[in-house]
């Protein structure tokens, strides 16, 4: 299936070159960062492609090592996708739709864990805080929005 072979190309500019080749042009909807080490980048492919769902959600690390790849038939919320990751989190709304195809790669772990308190941090206590639903980013860089 054609979401392992993306999430097999392990890095995400491989991916995009595999999946023009797959479905031909797509679009990059949007990037959402949650804390320093979790990028989702939102993709829309043309409908009738190669996929069960027209929209990619690609989890990647801050390097851009894929760690998950989501295939969907609508638009995911933000919030509804944190949600179904972290189901505890009480921070996260929404209600996700089915997901159509999955993948994990040895990138992936337990995003949860990037959320907590003592969540590791590059950046300095006085230069940082705390991300809405959890993670850390930059002092003033915050996005507030998970929904």
């Amino acid at each position: 299936m054609l979401v392992r072979r993306l999430a097999e190309t392990l890095v995400l500019g491989a991916l995009l070159d595999e999946l023009r080749r797959a479905v031909g042009e797509f679009d990059l909807l949007d990037h959402w960062q949650q804390g320093e080490f979790h990028h989702d980048v939102i993709l829309r492919v043309k409908p009738g492609a190669v996929l069960p769902g027209a929209y990619l959600v690609v989890a990647t690390n801050c390097n851009g090592g894929v760690k998950e790849v989501l295939c969907f038939a609508d638009l995911p919320a933000r919030g509804a996708l944190w949600k179904y990751r972290c189901p505890d989190n009480p921070e996260f709304q929404g209600d996700l739709a089915p997901v159509l195809a999955r993948a994990v790669t040895t990138h992936w772990f337990d995003p949860c864990e990037l959320l907590r308190d003592d969540a590791r941090s590059e950046l300095r206590e006085e230069f940082r805080e705390r991300q809405s639903g959890g993670g850390w980013v930059a002092r003033g860089c915050s996005a507030k929005s998970t929904s």
